[in-house]
């Protein structure tokens, strides 16, 4: 660690209210991050290994210049060689399985020293390993997908195929990508070289008199970056301010139960809902720094207008007014979504099967895992399986009587199943949330209780009815509203349809259409017999159209 700048960050804690020096300083890094991937981008792109080079030196500079890990440098190393090592010498199909057990084995070493440790206002290589956890995993799948055809591959795993194992500097500077490093997002192995030999750009990059740059590929991204990082400032002010005012330590207090149950429940949400913040704010800081390096980018959309989105990770609007569980964790930690899709559900599940009980639950205890050892991990988890399940009930049961027969349009009183499933869902993520920061059994129980254990009550009861006779009646009124749909219209009912739609715009009516080709069947059939007379071809067609005219 370089003394100068920790001192700076010391005295800067102290006018910032307390908040710990290396939650500043990974604040620092983020938005150090955009000058350098300023300069990164600005690299030559036939110069890759200045590329690799510059990544691993600023990574270096950040684990030990700034947060003096040489311990995690240690890790780090461990991690990504015997990672190359497993998926470059074992030939065989628990490859992939020996190299996540391995990785995940060393993550769990981590976990928990940081657990004994027990101060989470010191930043350790944990954040850093938990990202290189995803990064190195599929990694392995990836080498493994590339000893297959592309006729046995999915489309994704076609795109992320590695056919032959990449040099340990490109390997390296995958590693060490700086804008992701310390908290995401994480992406594959071949995002990272088409961005780095610029293959992943299919667009023209012109320069300001409109002629086509040959030196440089990657399109203009300063403005995209410069609102991502506009934005995380955003969020990281809100996150200070909410955390001032709404505290863990006075839910846990005698103060808290001065009040009443409604507002207690309205705390904690407020609480959840600031702490929410901070990972908006750094997600959206991280996602900025990619962008302006040129990771971000993600081809072009209908309007030819480039996305910079690739490598998103929160959709904070999304999250916040979610109207069902499924809705909400989709828009959460996108990419942690993904690679526990891509390289533990649909991994597990045997070819040719459809993802069943196995998958889900090698999904639930693989997340459960990669987060860490706190009990509140497997508090939050398991009560968010629950509501998973009953909302699946809901949706099976309660959402068609929203919808018409046919479950095609939403009725006039779909929107208060809208807002009910807002307001319903909300509350069940405030829930659900606070062990993630409380982390102690004992006091998340206590948490609990003083909001009358609400979420488990809801579970509870919502189970009950759904597994009671009362489904029975459900079904049948389901059904009888499903039988008394109106039937399937005829072919000439469709036609009227059409014709009534279609005269206001000109469009002929079906018995002329009809009436023309007939015609011009007639006309083709007598230009054949006059032709095989003898007749001059041409002659015949210009009498026949006469004719017609």
């Amino acid at each position: 660690m370089i003394q100068i700048i920790h001192d700076q960050f010391v005295t800067i804690s102290n006018y910032a209210g307390g908040i710990p020096p290396d939650y500043l300083k990974l604040i620092f890094v983020c938005l150090l991050s955009y000058p350098l991937a300023g300069i990164l981008k600005r690299l030559p792109d036939v110069n890759p290994v200045a590329k690799n080079l510059f990544l691993i030196a600023t990574s270096l500079f950040y684990l030990l210049g700034v947060f003096d890990l040489w311990g995690g440098i240690r890790t780090v190393a461990i991690s990504s060689v015997g990672t190359y090592l497993i998926a470059a010498l074992i030939k065989g199909p628990l490859m992939p399985w020996i190299g996540f057990v391995f990785i995940m084995g060393h993550m769990a070493i981590s976990h928990i020293a940081r657990q004994r440790r027990g101060d989470d206002t010191v930043v350790d290589i944990t954040g850093v390993q938990m990202v290189l956890v995803m990064k190195l995993t599929a990694f392995c799948w990836n080498v493994w997908d590339g000893k297959f055809p592309d006729s046995e591959l999915t489309p994704l795993q076609q795109d992320r195929a590695i056919r032959e194992m990449p040099s340990l500097l490109d390997y390296a500077g995958y590693v060490l990508f700086f804008p992701s490093l310390m908290v995401g997002p994480a992406f594959d192995f071949s995002e990272y070289k088409k961005w780095l030999d610029t293959t992943m750009f299919d667009v023209e990059v012109l320069d300001k008199k409109g002629v086509l740059r040959k030196k440089r590929r990657i399109p203009r991204s300063g403005r995209p970056a410069t609102l991502k990082a506009i934005v995380g400032l955003i969020w990281i002010g809100l996150f200070v301010k909410a955390s001032a005012m709404f505290t863990v330590d006075f839910t846990l207090s005698d103060g808290f139960l001065k009040h009443n149950i409604i507002w207690r429940m309205f705390y904690v949400y407020f609480l959840m809902l600031g702490a929410r913040f901070k990972y908006y704010g750094i997600w959206s800081l991280t996602e900025g720094a990619c962008i302006l390096a040129g990771l971000g980018y993600n081809g072009l959309d209908e309007n030819k207008r480039i996305r910079w989105d690739r490598v998103n990770n929160i959709d904070a609007w999304t999250l916040e007014t979610a109207q069902n569980s499924r809705a909400l964790l989709e828009a959460w930690n996108k990419n942690t979504n993904k690679w526990l899709r891509n390289y533990i559900y649909l991994r597990v599940t045997p070819k040719g099967k459809k993802p069943g009980f196995r998958s889900s639950m090698a999904t639930f205890v693989t997340s459960a895992f990669w987060h860490g050892f706190y009990p509140g991990y497997y508090l939050a988890f398991t009560t968010a399986s629950l509501v998973q399940t009953v909302a699946k009930f809901s949706r099976r049961y309660i959402r068609p009587f929203f919808l018409s027969p046919d479950g095609t349009k939403p009725t006039k009183s779909k929107i208060y199943y809208d807002i009910f499933g807002a307001v319903v869902t909300q509350a069940a993520l405030a829930y659900m949330s606070p062990p993630f920061i409380v982390l102690d059994f004992d006091k998340t129980i206590m948490l609990w209780s003083r909001v009358w254990f609400y979420g488990h009550a809801a579970i509870i009861t919502m189970y009950i009815f759904f597994k009671s006779p009362a489904v029975g009646v459900i079904k049948a009124q389901l059904k009888k509203r499903s039988t008394a749909a109106p039937e399937k219209p005829t072919k000439e009912q469709v036609l009227n349809e059409l014709r009534k739609e279609a005269q206001p715009f000109g469009i002929p009516d079906e018995d002329i259409v009809v009436a023309d080709v007939n015609e011009a069947i007639e006309e083709i059939k007598e230009l054949k017999e006059r032709q095989a007379a003898g007749e001059n071809p041409f002659q015949a067609f210009r009498d026949i159209k006469a004719k017609r005219q």
